[in-house]
C-alpha cells in the first residue's frame, strides 16, 4: 500500500511558482497535525481499541517518513499514473486517514456506529503486531528501490532477499492485515469499514500494473522470481 502520496517531479519552477504548489502539501500536513493531537487527548472517550489503532496509525508513518526521506533524491524513469490510480489513492487517503482521523478527534459519524463483541477488539490488537512488523520490514528490505507511486527509478533492483525471498507483495499484505483490523478496532462504518472495499480497489487495479512494470524491466528474471514465490502469501 503505498499511500497516496505520489508525485512526478518536473523541470524546476520559479520559487513563488513552487511554493504555490507545496502550499497544499502544507495545509494537509497541518490538518493533520490538529486532528492528530485532539484524537490523543479524547482517547479516553475513544476507547482503548480506537486509541490503539491511532497509536498503530502513528507507527506506519514513522516507518514511512524515512523511507520517502531515503528516496526523495532518485530520478524517476518510468511513471504511470491515471485517473483511476488517482481515484483509488483519493479513496485509500480518505477511507485509511482523514475519516477514521475526523471520527476520533470530533465524533464525526457516530450514527454509523455498530458494536462486535470484546473479542473482535482483541483481534484487531494483536494483528497489529505482524502488521507492523511486515510494513518495516518490507521497508526495509527494499531500501532505496522502494518508491510510493507506479514508478521505476534510476538503478532499481529487483529485490529478492529478506521477507521479498517467499512474497512478491509484502507491503500489500501488511496493509490487507491493517485494512482488515481496522473495523475491528474502528467499530463504525463509515470511520473503520469502509476501508476494505477501498483497498480491494487499489490492490486490484495497482498490483498488476506493478507486476506488468517489474516484467518489463527485467524480463525472465523477474518470471522466475513470480513462479517461486507468492502474491501476499509465502509459497
Amino acid at each position: 500500500m503505498t499511500m497516496p502520496q505520489s508525485a512526478v517531479p518536473g523541470p524546476a519552477a520559479p520559487p513563488q511558482s513552487s511554493m504555490m504548489k507545496s502550499a497544499p502539501s502544507l495545509v494537509t500536513f497541518g490538518l493533520s497535525i490538529v486532528l492528530l493531537v485532539v484524537a490523543v487527548v479524547r482517547w479516553p472517550e475513544n476507547g482503548w481499541g480506537a486509541s490503539l489503532w491511532l497509536a498503530s496509525f502513528l507507527a506506519m508513518w514513522v516507518i514511512r517518513v524515512p523511507a520517502s526521506m531515503r528516496v526523495s533524491g532518485n530520478r524517476i524513469v518510468e511513471a504511470r499514473r491515471g485517473t483511476s490510480e488517482l481515484f483509488v489513492l483519493a479513496a485509500m487517503f480518505l477511507t485509511m486517514m482523514v475519516l477514521p482521523l475526523l471520527y476520533l478527534s470530533f465524533g464525526a459519524f457516530r450514527f454509523a456506529d455498530y458494536a462486535l463483541p470484546g473479542w473482535a477488539a482483541v483481534a484487531g490488537a494483536v494483528l497489529q503486531v505482524p502488521f507492523l512488523w511486515l510494513f518495516w520490514r518490507s521497508h526495509a528490505d527494499l531500501g532505496r528501490n522502494w518508491s510510493p507511486g507506479l514508478e521505476v527509478r534510476e538503478g532499481h533492483e529487483l529485490v529478492v532477499r529478506g521477507v521479498y525471498a517467499r512474497i512478491r507483495h509484502p507491503m500489500y499484505a501488511a496493509l490487507w492485515i491493517s485494512v482488515l483490523a481496522q473495523p475491528l478496532l474502528l467499530q463504525n462504518w463509515i470511520a473503520g469499514a469502509l476501508v476494505v472495499p477501498a483497498f480491494a480497489a487499489l490492490w486490484l487495479l495497482r498490483v498488476p500494473q506493478e507486476e506488468a512494470m517489474m516484467r518489463a524491466r527485467f524480463g525472465a528474471e523477474y518470471d522466475a522470481y513470480a513462479a517461486r514465490t507468492g502474491r501476499i502469501w509465502p509459497s
